[in-house]
């Protein structure tokens, strides 16, 4: 069927030159513009929104996990530096202690997200980021045959401009500027059986903490769901996750079947989800011991999503790599996180499939890690193209246990530390030197414990 088109030429203004255009201001994207900023470039970070934060707070996915392998914190750099300052200025949930990040086992913490929004936007504004809200990349000025991004068009209220840039990350979640370039990429659905669902989180108040307890979610929940509380039988309840002293996230009510790579699928989803997170505040409300008096303080501006793009990357992070606790001498980042694939529709057969992978699921022991290599970030073959964060290359099982907002941040800050060695080498993305990568995210902070470093980044 052929498709109607319609031509759209016209000449804009160009604004600026920069060292570097960040889309996205998410975790991933945030930290990398600090780290790039900070190490001398002239950084545009564009973010669609009016915050940064991202998932941890436009889509209220406040809470951090797996900071720690029972033995020894995973986090470095520039993420370290933002936990220990919600930690010191009160932006953590009640009786977190450093040891939560430093030594505790497979356990994570809430945040408060509107601390956490200004925290980031005084970081950003002290390390000399030009921060723009409200604003898209839309378009891309590129040279095919080197691979190489010479500038992007932008759109915001002002209408559009074109941004002159040396280099690009692409931090938008979902390979959009990627895309947009003409970088390959799997995409959920297309190149996977399914989509894992995206939930639509909530804030919400009211909980009386000296009763309520989060390990008994679980059960009540699979009653209500038997008894027809629910217009859809879900019975993958992540639940209610602690962020204050009465408040917390409610995570549940997965949106089955949809694209995050459609709006008109994305709408429906928040129309759904808004339904949906009136229905589990009922149900905890009636069920739940401690939260007799939960209310919402407000459903999310974005959905939590877990899976749309992942671009090509010069490598790709696999579950044989998990399987087999890899480190690389290129590693850019170490991670602890079990593998987290929710599931995806709600037929017996797929729940009959989660429960088992869940409890047969190979989860990390005390003291082991697994590492993050520098060719995740980077399209295969691009010159001046990074990503950091859900997009980066990895397969769909490990993607479900990197998607978290500790390992973006992480992959951002080596993506932005990688700009200013490009552009201060001449070095190519997928030919830097990881020797020195590695060497001055040490300098910054970084927890990069391998002792073999080498000069090529690894490749399968």
């Amino acid at each position: 069927m052929n498709q109607k088109t319609f031509s759209f030429k016209r000449n804009i203004p160009v604004e600026g030159v920069y060292d570097c255009v960040v889309a996205g201001g998410g975790p991933a994207g945030t930290v990398a513009a600090i780290s790039a900023a900070r190490l001398g470039g002239k950084v545009l970070l564009v973010e669609a929104t009016g915050n940064l934060g991202g998932m941890g707070t436009s889509a209220l996915v406040s809470a951090w996990s797996n900071c720690s392998d029972g033995q020894k914190t995973v986090l470095g750099g520039i993420f370290m530096e933002i936990v220990e300052n919600m930690y010191e200025q009160g932006g953590l949930q009640p009786d977190i202690t450093p040891d939560r990040w430093h030594r505790i086992y497979n356990r994570g913490f809430g945040f408060n997200a509107e601390h956490l929004k200004r925290l980031l936007d005084d970081m950003c504004i002290e390390s000399g980021v030009e921060l723009r809200y409200f604003t898209k990349v839309i378009d891309v000025d590129i040279h095919p045959q080197k691979k190489q991004v010479r500038g992007v068009v932008i759109h915001n209220v002002e209408g559009f401009r074109f941004i002159e840039t040396k280099a690009v990350i692409d931090a938008t979640g979902d390979a959009i500027v990627a895309d947009l370039c003409g970088a390959d990429y799997w995409q959920a659905g297309r190149d996977t059986p399914g989509i894992m669902p995206p939930t639509l989180c909530s804030a919400v108040a009211g909980i009386d903490y000296n009763r309520f307890d989060r390990s008994l979610q679980q059960e009540p929940l699979e009653r209500a769901v038997d008894d027809g509380f629910f217009s859809q039988p879900d019975k993958h309840f992540p639940g209610l996750f602690r962020t204050g002293a009465t408040t917390a996230i409610l995570n549940a009510g997965h949106l089955f079947h949809t694209d995050p790579t459609s709006s008109d699928s994305m709408t429906q989803a928040m129309i759904k989800g808004r339904r949906l997170s009136k229905e589990y505040i009922d149900f905890c409300r009636q069920h739940l011991p401690g939260c007799e008096n939960i209310e919402t303080v407000v459903t999310a501006h974005l959905l939590g999503v877990r899976e749309s793009r992942r671009i090509i990357g010069e490598y790709t992070l696999d579950y044989d790599d998990y399987k087999a606790r890899r480190h690389f001498p290129d590693q850019i980042a170490i991670y602890c996180k079990q593998v987290d694939i929710h599931p995806y529709d709600l037929s017996p057969e797929e729940y009959e499939r989660y429960y088992k992978e869940f409890n047969e699921r190979d989860l990390l022991e005390e003291g082991e890690t697994y590492g993050l290599p520098y060719g995740m970030l980077v399209p295969k073959g691009w010159h001046n193209l990074w990503v950091a964060g859900r997009c980066s290359s990895s397969d769909v099982k490990v993607n479900g246990a990197i998607r978290d907002q500790p390992a973006c941040a992480m992959e951002g800050q080596a993506a932005g530390t990688a700009i200013m060695q490009h552009l201060a080498t001449g070095q190519s993305a997928y030919a830097l030197d990881t020797r020195q990568l590695i060497e001055t995210l040490r300098e910054h902070g970084a927890n990069l414990p391998q002792e073999e470093l080498q000069t090529e980044m690894t490749r399968a």
